[in-house]
């Protein structure tokens, strides 16, 4: 029996019985609390830059899909401004021997062809008369005429925007100011 009580006591002084007491080191123990704040701070600062850049790639998403649709069919609009074109050129040099039936035809489909492309956000840019922007007009020539000077007086062809934003510029001759 000397064997089993012999087995019962500890082997080492490990682990220490609850009424030892163990000597602490205080400031090695401040040391690991203060890296372990800094871990935990510098994580917490990758957390929220992480989150902010996520909050910005969801709305760049949204406003780069919305502009997808509102302007994808961008190339296609300027295809069909020049079969508006087209027709109006037609129109405006049809012999005056014509029938009037084709011609009433032709001038339905070309309605149809501005409607259709109204109602997608294509606009045109109105122009005769108002004064020149660099940035909706394409400046052609320059003429004098009774209208001030930098007022549009001709339009060689039209402009258009495409929800605001210029799709194809005017090209337009300026007015110099009056004859001298």
């Amino acid at each position: 029996m000397e064997t089993t009580q012999a087995s019962k006591q500890p082997e080492s002084s490990e682990t220490p019985e609850p009424n030892q007491s163990v000597p602490l080191d205080i400031a090695a123990l401040q040391k690991r609390v203060e890296e372990l704040e800094g871990q935990v701070k510098e994580k917490e600062a990758k957390y929220l830059y992480l989150y902010a850049e996520f909050e910005n790639f969801k709305k760049r998403s949204i406003k780069e899909r919305s502009d997808l649709l509102k302007f994808g069919w961008e190339n296609v609009a300027r295809e069909l401004l020049q079969v508006v074109d087209n027709l109006e050129r037609a129109l405006a040099h049809v012999p005056p021997s014509t029938d009037k039936s084709l011609m009433e035809g032709l001038q339905m489909v070309l309605n149809q062809f501005r409607n259709a492309l109204s109602q997608q956000g294509v606009q045109r840019i109105e122009d005769v008369g108002k004064p020149f922007d660099p940035n909706l007009h394409e400046a052609l020539a320059q003429e004098p005429s009774e209208l001030p000077e930098g007022q549009i007086t001709q339009v060689h062809s039209r402009g258009y925007t495409l929800h605001g934003r210029l799709l194809r510029a005017a090209r337009v001759v300026v007015s110099s100011g009056a004859k001298k």
